[in-house]
């Protein structure tokens, strides 16, 4: 007999057909948006811009069969020779439940299987509660930088083993 484990995160692509929930899991967080683009929603296009862009990879994070976030990375940058994860945001109907550490500790194991050894992000200054996450998670800071929309943004690193 074969037993489903439940509570389990994984992680699908992103494509044009499924972008739509995308736009719905991006605009359950307001705050972020307002933050991040000076806006509290993003429309289709938008969306598509930043996640279906080619440079980045772009997955959805589920709970068994329920879409529950975004996740979106880039396995190499070309300046710094580092693989840089650009978002995980959790639908805010979800948040507060552990979600957001599981799906990355996922992640973070996908990539030490990769032969990653380390793990770099860039969090907007003034989002405090995202760098408050990614300290608990192990993320050192390393630097502060600018984005090119001229934005201070503090650089995160953490080591990773296998």
């Amino acid at each position: 007999m074969k037993v489903k484990k439940l509570n389990s995160i994984h992680f699908e692509e992103i494509t044009v057909e499924t972008l739509y929930i995308a736009v719905e899991i991006i605009n359950s967080n307001p705050e972020y948006n307002q933050l991040e683009n000076g806006k509290e929603r993003r429309n289709l296009g938008e969306v598509k811009d930043d996640l279906l862009n080619g440079r980045t990879k772009s997955l959805f994070i589920k709970l068994d069969d329920t879409y529950i976030g975004i996740i979106d990375y880039l396995l190499l940058n070309e300046k710094d020779q580092c693989p840089w994860l650009g978002l995980l945001m959790i639908h805010a109907d979800y948040q507060g439940f552990g979600f957001g550490r599981q799906a990355y500790l996922t992640f973070e194991k996908e990539m030490v299987e990769k032969g990653l050894r380390v793990l770099r992000i860039g969090v907007l200054k003034e989002n405090h509660t995202a760098q408050r996450f990614w300290h608990s998670v192990g993320f050192e800071y390393f630097k502060t930088a600018r984005t090119n929309h001229a934005r201070e943004v503090d650089c995160y690193e953490k080591k990773v083993k296998n």
